[in-house]
This record gives C-alpha cells, sequence and structure tokens, in this order.
C-alpha cells in the first residue's frame, strides 16, 4: 500500500499531464516575441509559483506535440553563445485553442470547487 506522499506524487503528475499544455499556450500566447525553451520554462517559474518548476525537460515533448497539432510553429535561430535555439510562437489555430481550453479549464475548476467546498458556491 502506498503512502501519502507517494499518492500525493502520483496525483500531482496526472494533475499536471493535461495543464502543461494549456500553460504553455498561455505563456506563447501572452508573449510578444517568440521563445525559446528555457525562456519558456523561465517564465513559467515566475508567474507559476513553482508548481511547474524543476520540469523543464517535460517541456520539450509537449512544444513538439503542440507543434504537431498545429497550435505552435518554430524556427531555429542559431546562437553566438552556444547551439542553435528553437523559438516558438503560438498560431492562429492555437489562440482559438486556447481560448476553448482557458473556458474548459475554468468550467472545471469551478465545478470542482463547488465539489470541494460541500456544493456550496
Amino acid at each position: 500500500m502506498e503512502d501519502v506522499a507517494g499518492l500525493l506524487k502520483k496525483f500531482q503528475k496526472e494533475l499536471s499531464a493535461g495543464t502543461v499544455s494549456l500553460v504553455l499556450l498561455a505563456v506563447l500566447g501572452q508573449s510578444r516575441q517568440p521563445m525559446y525553451g528555457y525562456q519558456i520554462a523561465k517564465r513559467l517559474e515566475e508567474v507559476g509559483e513553482g508548481v511547474l518548476a524543476g520540469k523543464q525537460s517535460a517541456l520539450y515533448p509537449v512544444l513538439r506535440n503542440l507543434e504537431a497539432y498545429g497550435l505552435l510553429e518554430s524556427e531555429v535561430e542559431p546562437s553566438v553563445s552556444g547551439p542553435p535555439r528553437r523559438y516558438y510562437r503560438i498560431t492562429k489555430l492555437g489562440r482559438e485553442a486556447l481560448r476553448e481550453w482557458v473556458a474548459a479549464w475554468s468550467a472545471t475548476r469551478d465545478s470542482v470547487d463547488t465539489v470541494l467546498q460541500g456544493g456550496v458556491t
């Protein structure tokens, strides 16, 4: 039988699986310029209150998936201080998806909060 800490870790992993795509789209949707992975990770650390901190390597597969779905596009640019960097920007389809996902997130959050509060709104 697992302990509470182990169960919490599993719960957090499952919870973050869907939310990472949402927050990545949000960060890129709020940015005026294309961003590369490290910039995105730093932005998440700044505004995410540590919830997504330390998961930088997990961002890259999600970024690639979002690009495969047409929600992001990227281009590689040379870097003077190291290897080339892949810069991501949100697409028109990505902005539409972001609006829908934010609405779905809000509805889900409100519903869960209602249940957690014993049905009191």
